[in-house]
């Protein structure tokens, strides 16, 4: 009775808690240095349980205006019809964050490093004016990870990731998950994710789980092919600009540098010669592989406009950032010369 209560942790109901999913939330709120975890089904369930916790009718977000289209696209879909107000706004620019805030902002959520124009916002900064004003700052973290940023360390509330991503790294799982500073939070999120229905497969669990053991192994060794990768593509006579937060060019170098333990794994690029040009190189790479997600062991490119960012409309894409010659590229472990020389082969054919 005490379980059904809410009183007691013991596992009753899978939806409710389990213990290989208990182990992952607790493993994962251990590596973010927060209260507690919550695992969810996908990374767009972890999105949409911070979203209905504390979103509803007359309430208003303000979301960094690029963000993982469907995190965007929801919003502007499917709340809107619930009376929730919104606000798209560059959180990289701290003024602009400040100049959104309305009084019935009840929720500020952002990306950073922001996907896919691989801009970073100052959390630290953005949390301390969450605080100021009583609002929850929510950062997903799925670009880096907890091996490579704490945003709750920086002051932020809640964290989530999409489990599915760097955290797992082998490319065969969905999930997500929720982690909160204080048990205050905790206790509004986790209910909301049982009511839901959003609950993680215990096998899931177990797959990212033993992908986690390996997170330290497989970041460094894509962080330092994508170091040595970005500034190739800096220096291609074909490229027309690279975003990559390790990059002295990238106008949040130093802000990386302070506020992250490594640039990452994520990048993006557009060429000379435009989306005809990018259609081009896609199609002649033979070991980057042509797909969306991110953070597993191979190297995946893709072209947001047309594939992750697809469902927003034309005017919001413009908005974000999300130019229709901007490519991404999420690097692996494979060998770093072997991936250049791709890259290489495949701008020739440009």
């Amino acid at each position: 009775a005490k379980c059904f209560a809410g009183e007691s942790d013991g596992f009753i109901y899978t939806r409710i808690n389990n213990p290989t999913v208990r182990d992952l939330e607790q493993t994962l709120a251990l590596l973010e240095n927060g209260y507690d975890g919550i695992c969810t089904s996908s990374g767009m369930g972890a999105v949409n349980v911070v979203y209905m916790t504390f979103l509803g009718q007359g309430k208003h977000i303000v979301c960094h205006k690029t963000v993982y289209g469907p995190s965007r696209s929801v919003l502007e879909q499917q709340w809107s019809r619930f009376g929730v107000e919104m606000s798209f706004v560059d959180t990289s620019d701290f003024e602009a964050v400040k100049g959104a805030i309305k009084d019935n902002t009840a929720l500020i959520y952002l990306e950073s490093p922001a996907n896919p124009t691989v801009s970073v916002s100052d959390i630290p900064a953005i949390a301390k004016l969450g605080k100021e004003h009583g609002i929850p700052v929510c950062v997903d973290n799925t670009f880096c990870g907890p091996y490579l940023q704490t945003p709750l360390d920086l002051g932020a509330d809640i964290v989530l990731h999409s489990l599915t991503k760097s955290i797992n790294g082998h490319a065969d799982i969905v999930g997500g998950v929720i982690v909160t500073k204080t048990e205050e939070h905790y206790k509004k999120l986790r209910p909301m994710m049982i009511t839901l229905g959003c609950c993680m497969d215990p096998n899931q669990a177990f797959l990212a789980r033993r992908g986690l053991k390996t997170l330290p192994l497989r970041i460094d060794k894509a962080q330092d092919s994508a170091v040595r990768i970005a500034h190739f593509l800096e220096q291609h006579k074909k490229i027309a600009w690279v975003a990559y937060p390790g990059l002295e060019s990238h106008p949040q170098h130093a802000l990386c540098m302070r506020i992250m333990r490594g640039p990452g794994t994520m990048m993006s690029f557009g060429l000379k010669g435009g989306v005809e040009e990018g259609k081009k190189l896609l199609n002649s790479l033979k070991i980057c592989t042509l797909a969306v997600s991110l953070g597993g062991v191979e190297t995946l490119i893709q072209h947001p406009a047309s594939m992750t960012h697809a469902k927003l409309s034309p005017e919001a894409r413009k908005q974000g950032g999300v130019t229709d010659d901007l490519v991404r590229l999420s690097i692996g472990i494979e060998d770093c010369e072997e991936l250049m020389g791709d890259l290489a082969q495949a701008l020739d054919k440009c």
